[in-house]
């Protein structure tokens, strides 16, 4: 068997191999067992392109080995190269597709590691990158049990960047768990700390979008919209792919502020067309619905963007809330005129199943939105005139109210005449 010294030779060979030959000629440059400064640089360029060769033909298992053979090599190198190297293969593992599960192993295995070195920098981040991950895979409670020991930690050493790394996660695991107040307290928290230094753009862009989001949740779609468009801005400028997100978000917005004709020109705008697809396309379809006030093109829509709307749990939320007023207003508009009428007719005229219209009226009747009952074995709707309140039981409270008073009076000027 051919030996591959450590030379940039052998890595000019190992390029322009095909991809087997090069990762085996890449393995064998980093069992050399030379430590000069040379041999070290061209073994770092090893790593990297043996990383790259193992992404491609989606070697995430090799990945993880390869991480754990180099740990005699990160004793010859500096700590910062080890954790540039380190990151490198946990990101290069991250691009081959479900490898969620070996990706958190990786990081445990790293995290033991690293605390046994005493490398605590590494540690903090490959944590960091864990509870992401653990986040991803819905452990809440281990993500959390996590996140509180490193925030804490982090915050004494006040390291700022990793700060707002592990404040902004913090806030996506809340948020994650519907805990908004403490969602936003932990935004405030990453907010305060990127304030203090220089943040790069996409960390920017992140702030913001998870400022939409919660603006979005309480419903104060305006400065959501505001906060997903700075977010856009930041994402375009980097081409990162949330962008499409950030951009799928706002319109979003504008269809819940009842704005939904501003979404064709958005779409359609120099910044928009640049993301046309899926994604934009499904909230066209949602604004038409909307626009309409039709309940069957909502429905087509939620049934043709499936992956679009129903699998993203922000625009689902909203969405849900959007169609159940929808449905809601159609309802109370086609039940008017009636007195008494058959769910099966209503259901017809609104175009959906009778037992999902049945079971919307009884919550609406449970909810106060119209008087009336449900006559289950006619299969029939009574609607009941309006209750009008009796005023004489507000006039009464009104008069015992002025007597108390009177009461009061006299009790006063009986108490100074007294004295």
């Amino acid at each position: 068997m051919v030996s591959f010294p450590a030379t940039t030779e052998t890595i000019s060979l190992a390029l322009e191999a095909n991809s087997s030959e090069a990762i085996q000629i890449l393995y064998q440059v980093l069992e050399d067992p030379s430590s000069s400064p040379e041999a070290l640089r061209v073994k770092e360029q090893a790593i990297t392109n043996l990383c790259e060769r193992l992404t491609e033909e989606k070697r995430g298992e090799d990945l993880r080995t390869l991480l754990t053979k180099l740990r005699p090599f990160f004793s010859l190198i500096p700590k910062a190269k080890t954790a540039k190297i380190v990151r490198g293969i946990i990101d290069a593992l991250a691009k081959i597709p479900g490898t969620t599960h070996l990706q958190i192993t990786l990081c445990k295995e790293m995290v033991a590691w690293t605390r046994a070195e005493k490398r605590t920098f590494l540690r903090q981040r490959v944590e960091a990158r864990l509870a992401a991950l653990l986040m991803e895979n819905k452990e809440y409670v281990e993500a959390l049990a996590l996140l509180t020991t490193l925030v804490k930690e982090v915050r004494r050493l006040d390291d700022k960047l990793l700060l707002v790394d592990i404040d902004l996660l913090e806030s996506k695991l809340h948020f994650s768990l519907r805990n908004l107040p403490k969602a936003k307290a932990a935004l405030t928290a990453a907010r305060t700390a990127a304030n203090a230094i220089y943040v790069p753009p996409a960390q920017q862009g992140t702030i913001d979008l998870q400022s939409g989001i919660l603006h979005a949740e309480e419903k104060d779609y305006k400065t959501g919209y505001s906060y997903f468009f700075e977010a856009f801005e930041s994402f375009n400028a980097l081409g990162d792919s949330r962008a499409v997100f950030s951009l799928k978000y706002m319109l979003l917005c504008k269809i819940m502020v009842s704005q939904a004709d501003d979404v064709a020109g958005i779409i359609s705008s120099k910044a928009g067309l640049q993301y046309v697809g899926p994604d934009l396309d499904a909230m066209k379809a949602v604004a038409d619905a909307h626009s309409k006030r039709s309940l069957k093109l909502f429905e087509n829509a939620l049934r043709d963007y499936k992956a679009q709307l129903e699998d993203d749990p922000i625009v689902h939320r909203h969405l849900s809330s959007l169609y159940d007023t929808l449905l809601e207003q159609n309802l109370c508009r086609l039940i008017e005129p009636f007195s008494r009428v058959e769910i099966a007719h209503i259901a017809e005229l609104i175009g959906l199943p009778v037992d999902h219209v049945e079971k919307k009226l009884s919550q609406m009747i449970l909810d106060k939105k119209f008087a009336g009952t449900l006559d289950q074995g006619a299969g029939c709707l009574i609607i009941f005139e309006d209750p009008k309140a009796d005023a004489i039981y507000s006039a009464t409270l009104d008069t015992i109210a002025n007597m108390e008073k009177v009461v009061d009076s006299l009790y006063v000027r009986s108490a100074k005449i007294m004295a």
